[in-house]
């Protein structure tokens, strides 16, 4: 292994949560095995595979020739199983150094944060894959993880397609706006806290008329000002609010630049209307007890989390996917995350916090 990964891998180890190792050894990541005994190694390996994207055969050849690891392709996938939980709390660590502020519990309610990506395999013929998968807040843990192909009936991104408990709270963007996923997960006794597509969601008040949403928004006049209304989704039995608050100016601004760009992308002109729904956040709601700013604290929680998720599926488009089974899958996601917020922490402690661009490890200063 050449010097400059080796100095590289140090910047990397600087970022890690401090008892790295010892989570290794305590989750049985590394546990009376041959070859491979150190947490560093395994690490540094599974990293080829989750951030470079390289196939588990790829890997296993590649960590040979550098002299980091011998291991065999299926070797590398029983330790990758095994890792699940070593991977996750990693995960967890990080999660909490980010300092993401979890709001009060709504009820006894189980928040799930359910997303999706598109992943194209390497190759001229790679195969297309939607992955759909839950995480449960806070623990940040996986619950639900699917793979299918992109084409055909049912595979796309809905809440119609995640398993549902009684109690549960699913949290989703614009794309889980529609009327269908959403009587889904209340046919199934769950509740639902999605980001309003004004575009695929209908809402009407209790007289059955269309609810004026764009004119309600419009009376929040003040930065922070907070509205709600109760609704019904058109076609549905199902009732709820709509809750609302206004942006600042400065947030208004960059909404209408991201609507400039976009429109300049694709030679199209905006819309008045979604001018104006940009200055606004408003989100539907099946939960009834909890107050609006309670809700849309949650919802900012599920923004926070989507920034992470934004680095994950820019990370999820690189290399082979996990169709072995549900354990590889959820270690292979939380690689994923792990790497996602890893670079998070690198591009806050080199902006904010150090001038060098990492922390100083304890008794490094040489004598």
């Amino acid at each position: 292994m050449d010097n400059a990964a080796d100095e590289n891998w140090q910047v990397l180890v600087s970022l890690f949560p401090p008892d790295w190792e010892e989570q290794a050894r305590r989750t049985r990541a590394i546990w009376r095995q041959r070859g491979i005994t150190d947490p560093g190694t395994l690490l540094r390996t599974f990293l080829l595979h989750v951030a470079k994207g390289y196939s588990l055969r790829e890997t296993a050849v590649r960590a040979g020739e550098a002299g980091l690891a011998a291991i065999s392709d299926v070797g590398l996938l029983k330790r990758l199983r095994r890792s699940e939980l070593w991977l996750h709390r990693l995960c967890v660590e990080l999660w909490a150094e980010n300092g993401v502020r979890i709001p009060a519990e709504v009820g006894m309610r189980k928040v799930r944060i359910v997303d999706g990506t598109i992943v194209k395999e390497p190759g001229k013929t790679g195969s297309q894959w939607r992955i759909l998968y839950s995480i449960r807040l806070p623990a940040l843990r996986c619950d639900f993880f699917e793979l299918t192909p992109t084409v055909g009936e049912g595979n796309g991104e809905s809440f119609a397609r995640v398993p549902v408990g009684e109690g549960d709270l699913l949290l989703g963007d614009a794309g889980y706006c529609t009327a269908s996923g959403i009587e889904s997960v209340t046919a199934r006794r769950g509740d639902v806290l999605v980001r309003i597509n004004p575009q695929a969601l209908v809402l009407q008040d209790h007289q059955g008329r269309t609810f004026p949403l764009l004119r309600k928004l419009q009376a929040l006049r003040m930065a922070g000002q907070v509205g709600e209304w109760r609704v019904r989704v058109a076609g549905t039995p199902v009732s709820g609010r709509v809750c609302a608050v206004r942006k600042s100016e400065q947030a208004i601004r960059r909404a209408h630049r991201r609507l400039q760009r976009h429109a300049s992308k694709r030679q199209s002109q905006t819309k008045p209307e979604t001018w104006e729904y940009a200055k606004y956040v408003a989100v539907f709601t099946t939960v009834e007890e909890a107050v609006a700013s309670l809700i849309l604290e949650w919802y900012r929680v599920r923004w926070q989390v989507e920034l992470v998720f934004k680095r994950l599926k820019g990370l999820a488009q690189l290399g082979h996917l996990p169709k072995y089974d549900e354990q590889s899958s959820r270690a292979w996601l939380y690689g994923k995350l792990f790497v996602a917020l890893l670079t998070q922490k690198l591009i806050r402690v080199g902006r904010d916090i150090s001038p060098w661009g990492y922390e100083l490890a304890e008794g490094s200063t040489s004598e």
